[in-house]
């Protein structure tokens, strides 16, 4: 049984130590929160589907903020870094496009692999970068 109760709730240990990104990170997890409760409250397609490309928008664009910023300081590892937004992003197009293409169905599934990839993303990955970019005085 998979545990629904704060699914996609925001904790300090996400924190990068930059508003901006924190910021983000935040309408992130609001916006995955909209997306879980459009469907446990049994939303019709379209409110789903509109949720979803909010969600997917919001993504992509905080995608190309955090990008920009680690390019401007030189981030050693970027390649990689872009690299796993490219991987995800094609994953939640690819779904976005299943969905609204009534291939696939919003599910449990679906959400926590949101969940797990916000949290590993946040949490592990975007962490990395934390100590590169507070030595250059950024965070």
């Amino acid at each position: 049984m998979v545990d629904m109760e704060g699914m996609f709730e925001w904790k300090p240990q996400y924190s990068v130590s930059l508003p901006s990104i924190d910021g983000q990170h935040q309408n992130l997890f609001r916006l995955a929160e909209e997306l879980f409760k459009a469907m446990t409250a049994g939303q019709g397609k379209s409110v789903i589907s509109t949720t979803l490309d909010r969600l997917v928008q919001y993504t992509i664009v905080h995608f190309a903020h955090e990008e920009r910023l680690l390019s401007q300081h030189h981030y050693p590892d970027l390649a990689s870094h872009v690299a796993e937004h490219r991987t995800l992003t094609k994953k939640v197009l690819s779904f976005q496009k299943d969905f609204d293409d009534g291939k696939v169905f919003m599910t449990v599934e679906v959400l926590e692999f949101l969940k797990e990839w916000l949290k590993h993303h946040i949490a592990e990955t975007d962490q990395r970068y934390v100590p590169y970019l507070k030595e250059r005085a950024v965070a």
